[in-house]
């Protein structure tokens, strides 16, 4: 039923633009004539009225079979291209240079410029016709008011991709976005129209005309930029508050597929302009079947979901290692009901107490350990820097000494982003943590 509507109003659009057609090719020779005879109806020689009353409507009647044939009524006129445009203009020009061809050889020498005149306008008017739609809807999408939940965006980049994203914007009225500003660092683009929103300047300009335009979004449309560029504008942007979106590659403006739906979420990777570290899970998973792992810090919010994804993997046996009981009595209870098959074994114990430590290993020989026990949370190390160094540094110490004297294969030390160039106590704490485990790792390979 819905394909048949579709197809009965297609047709109609059709029909009425055909009508139109025959309508302007009557129009546009009548002018023709009026406007050879200098607008003076009357001044029109008989002769010449006779041959337009006998040979127009007959043109008329046949343009529009030739016009289908060249696709003229197919096209959506909301969403009319250049290439349709141009595919007009020709066809038009061509059917009005044989009418011209055929009247002045079998009927009768018309004027040159009725022929001209005439080709001019009927054109103009084809053209007109199926520019209309999309104009009015570009007029109404300016004039509109802007609505309360309307979102402002800024788009970088005045290249092709950012003009098929404005296009797609400007079409896309149901997203609620509105763009209000493009930046490019062209300096031949700035202070000038690309879809008819201002290109106001460079990237040194984003800040201010975030502010001045109030933009809730900015879409990143430079796909060519490099990673340095991009990073650059990605961390200026970041200034800003406003959410951060852009499009996913070259492909996408190779394809044509620069839409407003195309447009991603800006990672964590691309403000730091290079490739992320993917890690070969797999190999993992299977690195961990089959043996013992013990897993310190298991109850913590870390720990806990280490010690989910090891027991769906078939380790030989688990081990859960952590001092408060509370979150690892919890964590036991639930892989204990997941997975009932698995050998899981929960101690208590502090990974400060070097004999705790060495009794573990000792009876239990772990070949993997995933250190997570640590005091995570800033505000509190900053109170409590002994703590802080005494569990996080001297914890990590203790327990990959026991790893060491007891033949672990894998020691593996959970750390933290704060542990780069560290600006607190947490952060020292666990930078700490690595250089331990960095200094057993060399006096193994040294055999020492």
């Amino acid at each position: 039923m819905i394909a048949v509507k579709k197809s009965t109003n297609w047709r109609l659009n059709a029909a009425i633009l055909a009508l139109w057609d025959v309508f302007a090719i009557h129009l546009a020779y009548f002018l023709a004539l009026w406007l050879r005879f200098d607008g003076k109806f009357t001044w029109i020689y008989p002769y010449y009225m006779d041959t337009y009353y006998h040979t127009v409507p007959v043109y008329a009647l046949l343009c529009v079979p030739v016009f289908a044939f060249a696709r003229l009524y197919r096209g959506i006129l909301r969403y009319t291209s250049v290439g349709e445009i141009t595919r007009t203009g020709v066809t038009s020009v061509c059917v009005s240079l044989v009418y011209a061809l055929i009247v002045n050889t079998l009927v009768l020498r018309m004027p040159i410029s009725y022929s001209v005149w005439g080709l001019m306008i009927q054109a103009a008017l084809l053209i007109a016709a199926r520019l209309l739609p999309r104009l009015i809807d570009i007029f109404q999408y300016y004039i509109r008011k802007p609505s309360v939940n309307e979102t402002r965006v800024m788009i970088i980049g005045a290249g092709l991709s950012g003009q098929m994203l404005l296009h797609d914007l400007r079409h896309a009225n149901k997203e609620g976005m509105r763009a209000v500003c493009v930046i490019d660092d062209d300096p031949t683009k700035q202070g000038r129209y690309l879809e008819g929103v201002p290109v106001v300047g460079g990237r040194d300009d984003i800040l201010s005309a975030a502010r001045d335009y109030r933009v809730d979004k900015i879409f990143l449309s430079i796909p060519s930029a490099s990673n340095e560029d991009k990073r650059d504008i990605l961390h200026i942007c970041s200034e800003t508050g406003c959410k951060l979106m852009q499009l996913p590659g070259m492909y996408q403006l190779m394809m044509g597929q620069v839409t407003v739906s195309s447009m991603v979420n800006v990672t964590v990777e691309d403000l730091l302009g290079r490739d992320p570290i993917r890690a070969d899970m797999d190999e993992v998973y299977r690195f961990i079947n089959g043996k013992t792992v013990l897993v310190t810090g298991g109850g913590g919010s870390i720990g806990s979901e280490l010690c989910r994804q090891i027991a769906a993997h078939q380790p030989r046996q688990l081990i859960i290692f952590d001092i408060y009981e509370n979150n690892t009595y919890s964590i036991q209870l639930e892989l204990k009901e997941k997975y009932p098959d698995l050998d899981l074994v929960v101690l208590i114990g502090s990974v400060r107490d070097s004999r705790r430590m060495f009794q573990v290993f000792s009876k239990y020989r772990p070949q993997v350990v995933y250190h997570a026990a640590a005091h995570k949370h800033v505000p509190l190390m900053e109170d409590s820097p002994c703590e802080s160094i005494k569990n996080n540094a001297i914890g990590t110490y203790k327990t990959a000494y026991a790893a060491m004297i007891h033949g672990c294969e894998r020691f593996v030390l959970i750390s933290t982003d704060k542990a780069v160039n560290p600006t607190n106590i947490m952060g020292a704490s666990k930078r700490l943590c690595e250089m331990i485990i960095q200094s057993f790792d060399k006096k193994i390979k040294q055999g020492k």
